[in-house]
C-alpha cells in the first residue's frame, strides 16, 4: 500500500465521474474568469471537457460582440474565439479602429486612431500638426 501514497504521503485520489451537466455547472458557478477555466481544465480529463466547452467560455464573451469582430477563418469553439481575439487586434473602420478581449477579464478593448476622432481644430496648424511616422500605422 506504500507505493499507493503520493508524495506528500496522502491517498490518491480516484477518478470521479460526475456528469457532464454537474461539472458544467460547478465550473459556471466558481470560473471567475478565463483563467479559473484554464486551472479548472487542470484538474481531470472530465474537468477539461467541461472546462474547454462552449457553455463555459461563452460567459468571458461579451454580450455586444460585434460581427465584425469576429476573424476569419470562423473559430471552431468559443474558447479559440476568445484566445484568438484576446491575442491579436481586430482591424476595424478601415484600419482606423482595432478591438480586442481583454485575456483577464474578458472586456472589450477599443483603440481608437487620432485621425479618426474629432479633434478641434485638428485642421488649423496653429494648433495642431499631424506628424507622419513610418513606424506608425
Amino acid at each position: 500500500m506504500e507505493a499507493d501514497r503520493t508524495q506528500d504521503g496522502q491517498e490518491p485520489m480516484e477518478d470521479i465521474q460526475l456528469p457532464r451537466d454537474v461539472l458544467l455547472s460547478v465550473i459556471c458557478r466558481a470560473a471567475a474568469g478565463p483563467r479559473a477555466a484554464c486551472v479548472a481544465a487542470t484538474v481531470s480529463p472530465a474537468f477539461r471537457a467541461a472546462a474547454d466547452s462552449d457553455t463555459v467560455w461563452s460567459r468571458f464573451l461579451p454580450a455586444e460582440l460585434a460581427p465584425l469582430v469576429i476573424p476569419t477563418p470562423p473559430p471552431r469553439s468559443k474558447k479559440e474565439l476568445f484566445l484568438r481575439l484576446s491575442g491579436a487586434h481586430a482591424l476595424l473602420e478601415g484600419g482606423l479602429m482595432s478591438a480586442w478581449l481583454d485575456r483577464e477579464t474578458g472586456a472589450m478593448c477599443y483603440m481608437i486612431a487620432a485621425r479618426a476622432m474629432g479633434i478641434i481644430w485638428g485642421d488649423t496648424p496653429d494648433y495642431w500638426r499631424w506628424i507622419p511616422r513610418e513606424d506608425s500605422r
